[in-house]
């Protein structure tokens, strides 16, 4: 059973009240959620990992309720999510994917069992590096008003052992988004996509 001792936790909320038009009438709320972990799997080849997502899930669980309390509590408001990781330089690629199990389903979890894809990024990055986590509507990929981004890193890390998780959250969509196509209203088919 691996390992994946965590340095340091950060949460970062952003309050957008402006984007260049008018006011909008309620500030949007994005937050994010991250962990600095060892990689057990640093410096060397595993052949098996899969079975390294269940040590994950308690993480997964803790992040996404700090993330639920930073944006008021309210999972009825919570209409947006994304995830990603930042492998130091010692790892692989192959172990940020271990944050896809236990990161989208806890947030799936917490939130009522959502059912669009949790929109994911990952890369290898050095101390210092940041990531753009894509965030999606959680009922319906296809709503364009929530296609968005946030921009995290933690200053310290990743080092070359270490793996960055984090989990993303957004109440409403973009501020001023007219691009059209499905709006968060309109989602009928229940599907995940529309």
């Amino acid at each position: 059973m691996p390992d994946f001792p965590v340095r340091k936790i950060a949460v970062l909320v952003e309050e957008i009240r402006h984007e260049g038009g008018p006011a909008p009438a309620e500030p949007k709320r994005r937050a994010a959620a991250l962990a600095l972990v060892r990689n057990p799997f640093a410096g060397r080849y595993a052949e098996e990992l899969q079975s390294a997502m269940d040590d994950l899930k308690p993480l997964g669980l803790e992040l996404t309720e700090r993330l639920i309390a930073a944006l008021g509590g309210d999972v009825k408001r919570i209409d947006g999510y994304g995830k990603g990781a930042i492998v130091g330089t010692a790892g692989e690629i192959e172990h940020g994917a271990l944050w896809h199990v236990p990161g989208g389903y806890a947030m799936r979890e917490k939130l009522g069992q959502a059912k669009a894809i949790v929109p994911s990024a990952m890369k290898v990055g050095a101390f210092g590096s940041r990531l753009d986590v894509p965030l999606g509507h959680i009922n319906a990929a296809y709503v364009r008003s929530h296609f968005d981004a946030m921009e995290v890193g933690i200053s310290d890390g990743p080092r070359p052992d270490e793996i960055l998780f984090v989990l993303a959250m957004a109440c409403g969509g973009r501020v001023h988004s007219r691009m059209g196509g499905l709006e968060a209203d309109a989602i009928s088919v229940w599907d995940g996509q529309r």
